[in-house]
């Protein structure tokens, strides 16, 4: 018979003075390790909908839906689906808010009864429009957070410096509503690429 080993010794020892190793769920909370990966969740005041989290998530357990109703209001829904989230972390490594806007959290115990309407988690971001074609150009925050990125350049981009102006409540609204010649003036307007395009060759006679 093989003797036991002074180290198998001393942790028997040890856990005959301390207790046992598992802990005592689940009569008790289980406390996991501060480095413990758990379930990402997003930030809704840092999250920026940039959608790095979804471009990168290899277990396609992010998505995204924008939302338009019939009075103009966008909103950008940011998804994250527990059921198939391998939780790697690389969601929170991609995030360009400074790794804020979607962190791992130490939440393990994550059974649910009803999956279609537990298995997820959701916020919501304030989404731009194009003001010719309507369609979604990023979320308020995202162009914010580029203009305060790349400083006084913002200026060169008419959408960039708008929509910094729109954040600051500065801009009057009633001067953009007026330009709808479908010329030279639209490129005053926050625009997507397309549209930003098309008004930069017309010219209006």
């Amino acid at each position: 018979m093989r003797l036991p080993k002074v180290r198998e010794l001393r942790e028997a020892i040890k856990a005959l003075i301390k207790g046992p190793y598992t802990s005592k769920f689940p009569k008790q909370p289980h406390k996991p390790h501060p480095n413990f990966r758990g379930q990402p969740k997003f930030d809704e005041k840092k999250c920026i909908g940039c959608l790095a989290c979804e471009e990168i998530c290899p277990a396609a357990a992010i998505a995204h839906k924008d939302i338009i109703d019939e009075n103009g209001n966008a909103k950008r829904g940011m998804i994250h689906y527990t059921d198939v989230c391998i939780f790697c972390g690389q969601c929170e490594a991609a995030c360009i808010a400074d790794k804020e806007g979607i962190k791992l959290s130490n939440d393990w115990e994550l059974s649910f009864f009803d999956r279609k309407e537990e298995s997820y988690e959701t916020i919501e971001k304030d989404l731009q429009l194009c003001e010719i074609c309507g369609e979604p150009i990023a979320c308020k925050d995202h162009l914010k957070w580029i203009a305060e990125r790349i400083g006084e350049l913002a200026f060169s981009s008419p959408t960039l410096y708008l929509s910094r102006l729109k954040s600051l409540g500065i801009i009057d609204e009633n001067i953009i509503s007026a330009l709808k010649d479908h010329g030279r003036s639209d490129r005053i307007k926050i625009l997507c690429a397309r549209c930003r395009r098309e008004t930069t060759l017309t010219t209006k006679e």
